[in-house]
């Protein structure tokens, strides 16, 4: 196939595949003293956003970790199933904030130090978490902002097609919670053992895995292992991140204006301690400028909204709003 053919086939996917929930209404916006047409900060508000808390990341870190240990020996202390049973969402909780602080290392802004970022937030979070210790996601990761919803988008089926019926979103959240999306996710590094090209890979994310189990080991308990990594990792990790990415850019479609690529919902307490810890929820504010911290994100968005680029009307008052709106109504066409 040609370029120009391969070009034209994904022009055709993101014509009829994308878009459901894109507007056409939103208002021209000519920049700023602060932001630029396209709501990218000037030089001298870029200069104070794009300052990276180095101090206030490794606390987040530090304590991020200490919360898993903590959750562990809690369970362990009590020695209760109900105890047992309610860590499990727990632990997933906690997963989500360890995969946000790997996701701010891969865009190289939990830690001013490279060396530091890519070994604490890459190679250690990355890989604990179900992760190789890599670079794969953040070379992926750039593409989707490179380019949203363009021809290497890696995550363009998880937003297409929205709004979808309400057994279509039935099917998915019971895929993630019964373990069907994990298993999908990490099959590849099974399959990875017998393909050469991908032994490597499988064998850092079984050395992962393997360092992991033996810290349960070490307790006296390495059932929990299964209990309170496996077991969080396949069902409510799995619902949170679904629910979180398509909150970020579900129906929406490929156009330099952002505000079409990127939701932006207000964010509240509970949305922060359940789905979207460390400010990942301000997302339209991260794809218009992907290098400002995440510690720094709310003040980019105050400008956007204050400036003028985004509207009253274009944010979501809260994640139910918008997930509600993701899926169509019953009996409504196609």
């Amino acid at each position: 196939m040609t370029e120009a053919a391969a070009s034209q086939s994904h022009d055709e996917l993101v014509a009829t595949m994308t878009g459901g929930m894109a507007r056409s209404d939103l208002p021209a916006f000519a920049g700023s003293e602060r932001l630029r047409p396209d709501g990218r900060p000037r030089p001298d508000f870029r200069a104070e956003l794009r300052r990276i808390p180095n101090a206030l990341n490794a606390l987040t870190v530090a304590t991020t970790l200490a919360a898993a240990v903590t959750l562990v020996w809690a369970v362990i202390a009590v020695d209760h199933w109900l105890a047992t049973a309610l860590a499990v969402p727990v632990m997933g909780i906690v997963m989500l904030r360890m995969f946000i602080l790997h996701h701010e290392a891969a865009h190289r802004l939990l830690f001013s130090n490279r060396l530091v970022n890519d070994v604490v937030g890459v190679s250690l979070l990355g890989w604990l978490t179900f992760g190789t210790g890599t670079h794969h996601y953040r070379r992926g990761h750039a593409n989707h902002h490179r380019d949203e919803f363009g021809p290497k988008e890696p995550d363009f089926l998880l937003y297409a097609l929205y709004p979808v019926s309400r057994d279509s979103m039935r099917r998915k959240l019971l895929r993630d919670l019964f373990g069907v999306s994990g298993y999908r996710i990490v099959k590849p590094r099974f399959t990875g053992l017998v393909r050469p090209p991908f032994l490597l890979l499988s064998l850092r994310f079984f050395a992962g895995q393997a360092l992991v189990l033996g810290a349960f080991w070490a307790t006296g308990h390495p059932w929990l292992y299964l209990v309170l990594w496996v077991l969080p990792y396949f069902t409510y990790y799995q619902v949170a991140n679904r629910l979180r990415v398509i909150a970020e850019h579900g129906g929406m479609t490929r156009t330099p204006d952002r505000r079409n690529t990127t939701h932006h919902v207000r964010q509240s307490p509970a949305a922060r301690l359940f789905l979207v810890p460390y400010n990942v929820g301000y997302h339209l504010a991260h794809h218009v400028d992907s290098g400002v911290p995440a510690r720094n994100l709310p003040r980019l968005q105050r400008a956007l909204e204050e400036d003028g680029y985004l509207p009253p009307d274009a944010i979501w008052p809260s994640y139910g709003s918008l997930w509600r709106a993701l899926v169509r109504p019953a009996g409504s066409a196609l």
